[in-house]
């Protein structure tokens, strides 16, 4: 079984991207972030056609979270118990979406930004991500295979940058947010790339300026965190990075895991 995330930086505009992905890597669930459509303007039929049956939770233009799943899909639940919303609970963006799908449950994750220190929305990540911990601590320690995969916007370790100097005193790499991952890990699940991809950098983003991605300038955002029994089941990981060249890429790659279940 093959599972994978993506964030796709406005599904509409990466769509013969994603299809012509969906073709060639044939995954069998796929996690979707920054899909920036409302429900009703996700494209559905361009994946139905592939055998893809589609879980999305989106708010407009800002956004949005999918499963695309060609293996069955049960328990659908959009959204996050606890969410603490932003500006308040009143405003709950779509940011996470989680289904059955198969043997596996999945859950795809948009983690908000942070955007500066100072900014309220990096209190608003850390209160988002407490609240992610504890909404999925009963698929962490179930039998069942489970991952919690997607854009975290965190790096987990500076060997997750290019440049730790560049990030001193911004987002992404602050003892808080790794602290938050660390909960995360702590409540029984396990970051599967380091485990077992091939390279001493698998970074997942890297910014459309300045020729990042050609100068190697990228971080390590989008993460799979198993539980021990798809952890365990773990034959191949990897970034995509094919998927990150040629015409109006998205600013992420793919991230692949193969599994034996």
């Amino acid at each position: 079984m093959r599972i994978a995330t993506w964030n796709v930086n406005s599904v509409l505009a990466r769509l013969p991207r994603l299809v012509e992905w969906l073709e060639q890597a044939t995954p069998d669930v796929v996690c979707l972030q920054e899909t920036k459509v409302g429900d009703d303007a996700f494209p559905a039929d361009a994946v139905s056609r592939l055998g893809y049956q589609v879980a999305h939770h989106g708010e407009g233009r800002w956004n949005g979270v999918a499963v695309l799943s060609r293996v069955g899909m049960s328990d659908v639940a959009p959204g996050l118990a606890g969410d603490p919303g932003f500006p308040d609970e009143a405003t709950r963006e779509a940011r996470t979406i989680a289904a059955t799908c198969g043997p596996v449950r999945v859950r795809s994750v948009y983690v908000p930004n942070g955007r500066t220190l100072d900014d309220p929305h990096y209190a608003y990540k850390l209160r988002w991500l407490a609240a992610l911990r504890a909404a999925v601590v009963p698929d962490a320690v179930a039998e069942r295979p489970f991952a919690v995969m997607g854009d975290f916007n965190v790096a987990p370790t500076d060997d997750d940058v290019w440049d730790p100097a560049v990030f001193a005193e911004a987002t992404h790499v602050t003892p808080a947010e790794r602290a938050a991952l660390a909960g995360l890990r702590a409540e029984g699940l396990s970051d599967v790339i380091p485990r077992i991809a091939k390279g001493p950098h698998p970074y997942t983003y890297w910014d459309y300026r300045a020729g990042a991605f050609h100068k190697g300038m990228g971080m390590r955002i989008d993460l799979v965190y198993a539980n021990a029994a798809l952890a365990g089941a773990v034959k191949d990981a990897w970034v995509d990075r094919e998927a990150r060249k040629g015409k109006a890429p998205s600013d992420h790659a793919p991230v692949v895991i193969d599994l034996d279940l």
